[in-house]
């Protein structure tokens, strides 16, 4: 997961916001809890928001309490308490990007220096969860040898990202996983996986490097690849928004749905259409 995951905050209530802040922070603390300082650098959003998800899918309430940090060390802030799923998470989180940024690399690509900056807090994370840092490892290795093997179809392409998310749901979730949930995170996982190839066509085109758009429609502008494929890329991801909200809307949640609902169903597809557009990332409205 790399950043794609936000939410749409003219259609988010205050309270969600004040929650989302909390669980990102929270998120931070518990990556140095868990992994150690250095690794605090890797933190996502992508992370955050399965914080949000998982906490309200498994009924464990977030509990919220004014506290400093690092990067506000004078005035207090209201953030997340490190818990057992946040200390797992943030573990997650430093696995995720370790393993990204080793792909980095193999692909040619710079990255070595950075990761250093994640290679004691991986060693901590793999020791502390090495049932979770396995899970992450063998299919981190499935994608590369599917990438390695010039696989032409994204649908294909992005099937061990895909499958990897539907594993952690099973983690997480344990006895409480049902086929509606293990179904969302897979099509979530698919989705990160396509959004990322196709935010990357024109690099990756550039470079050689591997991408299952460039190996399917060819070496192309974005403009001329959505003038001459975008009502079938289009439709692949229509299909993916449609199996998560048909999906989300069987999982029982323990709390309110708004945030989870909020970016599932508004901030996945705006964040689709701004890559489409070929438009740059915008800076989340509400500043962390």
């Amino acid at each position: 997961m790399f950043g794609y995951v936000r939410y749409d905050f003219p259609n988010l209530y205050v309270k969600d916001v004040m929650l989302y802040k909390a669980l990102y922070c929270g998120l931070c603390k518990s990556i140095g809890a868990a992994c150690g300082q250095m690794a605090r650098v890797g933190l996502t959003y992508d992370v955050t928001f399965l914080s949000a998800l998982l906490h309200n899918m498994m009924g464990v309430n977030v509990e919220i309490e004014q506290q400093n940090c690092f990067e506000h060390a004078i005035k207090k802030r209201p953030i997340a308490k490190v818990d057992a799923l946040t200390m797992e998470l943030g573990a997650l989180n430093t696995a995720l990007a370790y393993y990204k940024l080793t792909d980095d690399i193999e692909d040619g690509g710079k990255g070595r220096g950075k990761r250093l900056w994640f290679q004691r807090g991986f060693t901590k994370a793999r020791k502390r969860y090495p049932a979770l840092v396995q899970l992450v490892e063998t299919f981190m290795k499935e994608q590369a040898a599917l990438e390695r093997a010039k696989i032409a179809s994204p649908d294909m392409a992005a099937e061990p990202t895909a499958n990897m998310m539907r594993s952690l749901a099973e983690y997480f979730l344990a006895d409480m996983a049902t086929s509606d949930a293990l179904d969302l995170f897979y099509y979530l996982g698919k989705w990160v996986y396509l959004i990322d190839a196709l935010d990357d066509f024109e690099k990756d085109g550039k470079k050689g490097a591997y991408n299952p758009f460039v190996l399917s429609f060819g070496k192309k502008t974005r403009g001329e690849l959505i003038a001459a494929h975008g009502q079938e890329i289009a439709f692949l991801f229509d299909t993916m928004f449609f199996a998560m909200r048909e999906h989300l809307s069987k999982i029982k949640f323990h709390f309110n749905r708004d945030l989870t609902d909020n970016v599932i169903l508004r901030g996945i597809p705006l964040e689709t259409q701004r890559i489409l557009r070929g438009d740059p990332p915008a800076k989340m409205t509400v500043k962390i």
